[in-house]
């Protein structure tokens, strides 16, 4: 796992909170009955995945309700070994699979099968994670995903896909609107700091040295990276950057709090380009065409900084197989902060436009949170956003057979 628990593609102490919030208000008013478990009570269970990914699943030791939640973890760094990321599955020292538990839920998670940009991967898994827990405990009742950050678009993603698999879901903070843009995002800022701070970090915005993956979270950034940025004499440069980039900072703690942001977004430049060049058939960034605003000199500014082409491979991967399209059949949340400064808020306003244009308005909610950083929620928003899939879930299961039996077809819903 990350170096840093701070990098990931979310914050692993509010990601797990989410879980475990959660529990309390989880259909309550659908839980009529329970389902026994086997004499022998039952406890977590690691093992290996058809697909390759280690998987662990947990029931609870008195009686399961039938219910199965599943959870989609957030980004884990290329150069770290395939396995569950424990420091994504515990709060406070204890896993959350033992909150969840003992609520009397069941409760899944998978490592992936691998690492990275593991998007696509995490939804076969994810599916394939809910068929061994069918071959081994029996079908739940209901099987609602739940997803931070990267995983928040794995959630989005397999929803979509994945009607007849999962039953509603929940999407925090995650790069589900538009996920070229979020790559844009990403370099865009690598390709502004060059210009400002030229030959400081080594290699090009889309080719990453490999001495440079092995030391940026062990001694380059915060010894190199880091003074500049925390040194008066580059607040300017500083202010540019996230004029020009739109980068959202925190401004009540300047610079500390700006060097946090810079921090997480160079970050993302440097540990995850050449692996998405890997898995995407090429470099999905092209700027040549782009023009940038925001510096005190927009004209040296445009024709100085790095210029590049995308392939189209690696586009055309991006649109076919990473974007979403607002399509739903079951019933998504998600919980967004307005200010987020790693997958920003514009995601949010984004996927509704797609969810209108596809006619799935009713099957759709967002909640928006005005805070600063990335998955910054506090426990009555993800309280409050939980209670509200729980709803939507019970109404959609009473509704469907009605609407099914309607069309004639089990299982189509009509939009």
């Amino acid at each position: 796992m990350l170096t840093h628990v701070r990098r990931t593609l979310w914050p692993v102490v509010l990601g797990a909170a989410a879980l475990c919030l959660l529990l309390g208000v989880f259909h309550r008013s659908a839980q009529a009955q329970t389902t026994a478990l086997p004499t022998v009570p039952l406890v977590c269970e690691d093992g290996d995945q058809p697909g390759g990914a280690r998987y662990r699943i947990c029931l609870p030791a008195g009686f399961w309700n039938g219910d199965l939640v599943v959870y989609a973890h957030g980004y884990v760094s290329p150069n770290a070994p395939v396995g569950l990321p424990e420091d994504q599955l515990t709060i406070g020292g204890v896993a959350i699979a033992d909150v969840v538990t003992l609520q009397g839920y069941a409760f899944a998670a998978s490592s992936y099968r691998r690492n990275g940009l593991s998007i696509l991967e995490g939804i076969d898994d994810l599916v394939e994670l809910v068929a061994l827990f069918t071959d081994k405990h029996g079908a739940p009742r209901r099987v609602l995903l739940t997803g931070v950050s990267e995983g928040g678009a794995i959630t989005v993603l397999a929803l979509e896909r994945h009607p007849e698999v999962f039953d509603g879901g929940l999407a925090l903070c995650g790069p589900y609107g538009d996920f070229q843009r979020q790559i844009n995002y990403f370099t865009d800022f690598r390709t502004v700091f060059d210009f400002f701070f030229p030959g400081v970090i080594p290699g090009a915005p889309i080719t990453i040295p490999d001495d440079l993956l092995t030391t940026w979270e062990t001694a380059y950034y915060s010894t190199t990276v880091k003074p500049l940025l925390l040194d008066p004499a580059g607040a300017l440069s500083v202010t540019q950057i996230v004029s020009v980039t739109g980068a959202i900072v925190d401004a009540s703690a300047f610079p500390t709090s700006t060097e946090a942001t810079f921090d997480r977004l160079l970050w993302y430049n440097v540990i995850s380009t050449n692996d998405a060049k890997a898995r995407l058939g090429g470099n999905p960034f092209g700027n040549l065409t782009r023009v940038y605003t925001g510096a005190l000199d927009d004209v040296a500014l445009n024709q100085g900084l790095f210029r590049t082409a995308a392939d189209p491979a690696a586009t055309t991967a991006i649109q076919q197989h990473y974007e979403t399209t607002g399509r739903l059949r079951v019933p998504l949340i998600t919980l967004h902060t307005l200010r987020d400064d790693v997958t920003p808020y514009w995601h949010a306003t984004t996927y509704a436009q797609k969810v209108v244009a596809a006619g799935s308005a009713p099957l759709y909610e967002h909640r928006a949170v005005d805070a600063f950083g990335h998955c910054n929620f506090t426990v009555a928003d993800v309280q409050a956003a939980f209670a509200s899939l729980a709803a939507r879930a019970f109404a959609h299961d009473l509704y469907l057979p009605f609407i099914t039996a309607e069309n004639g077809e089990t299982g189509q819903v009509i939009q």
